[in-house]
C-alpha cells in the first residue's frame, strides 16, 4: 500500500538550513555550541539540579568536545537540534536548549533544557523555549513540539506553562531518575496555537 499521506517536513529541509543564530532578549543569545564551550558542558554534567532532571553522564573535556561534535552532525542528520545559550556579547554557554526525538514526517518534536546557576532566575529559559518552538513551526515546518518534565519539578511546568505549552496530562512512571520512576507532565504547543 502506497502511503498517500505527504511528509510534513521534507526530508532535507533541516539539513539545508543552516542552524540559526536566535536573538533573545536581556542581552542572551542561542547559537550552535562550539569547542569553547565545553567546560560549561563538563559542569552541567556536575551540576546536581541538571544531573537529578536530565540524567546526563559524566563527561571530561574530551569528551565534552565529542559530544558537542555530535550535536553538529545530528543536525546534518536531521535527527536534533542542539543550541547554547550564552551572552549575546560572547562567552561561554550558560545553558541548553534543544529540540529531540524529531518526527519530520509526523511534524512533531520534543523540547530539552537545562541552565547552569549563572543562568538561572532570569526568564531566560521561557523566552530561549518560545524562540526555538517559533523556529520549529515557521522555519522547519514542524506541527506539534511537546515538552515533558517530572511532575516533582515546578520550575519546569513554570517554564512551560508560561512559553505557551498547555498542560495535557500526566504519564505514570514514564522516566527513571536515581530516586525512582517519576510520573511525568506533557505540555504541547501546535503550530496553530495563538503566539505567547
Amino acid at each position: 500500500m502506497i502511503n498517500s499521506i505527504p511528509p510534513v517536513v521534507p526530508a532535507g529541509r533541516m539539513r539545508d538550513l543552516p542552524q540559526p543564530e536566535l536573538p533573545l532578549p536581556g542581552g542572551t543569545r542561542l547559537r550552535p555550541w562550539a569547542p569553547y564551550d565545553a567546560p560549561a558542558l563538563v559542569e552541567a554534567c556536575l551540576d546536581p539540579d541538571i544531573r537529578h532532571w536530565n540524567r546526563p553522564s559524566e563527561l571530561d573535556l574530551p569528551a565534552a568536545e565529542e559530544r558537542i561534535a555530535r550535536w553538529h552532525e545530528r543536525w546534518q542528520a536531521e535527527k536534533a537540534a542542539t543550541w547554547a545559550i550564552a551572552p549575546a556579547a560572547g562567552g561561554p554557554a550558560v545553558g541548553l536548549i534543544g529540540l529531540a526525538d524529531l518526527d519530520l514526517s509526523g511534524g512533531s518534536g520534543e523540547i530539552l533544557y537545562w541552565l547552569l546557576p549563572a543562568g538561572r532566575g532570569t526568564g531566560v529559559m521561557v523566552a530561549a523555549t518560545d524562540r526555538v518552538t517559533r523556529w520549529a513551526f515557521d522555519e522547519l515546518g514542524l506541527h506539534r513540539v511537546r515538552i515533558t518534565h517530572s511532575v516533582a519539578n515546578p520550575a519546569s511546568c513554570a517554564v512551560a506553562t508560561k512559553a505557551g505549552f498547555p498542560l495535557e496530562g500526566t504519564m505514570r512512571g514514564a522516566l527513571l531518575h536515581t530516586d525512582g520512576w517519576h510520573d511525568e507532565h506533557l505540555h504541547a504547543r501546535l503550530r496553530t496555537d495563538s503566539p505567547v
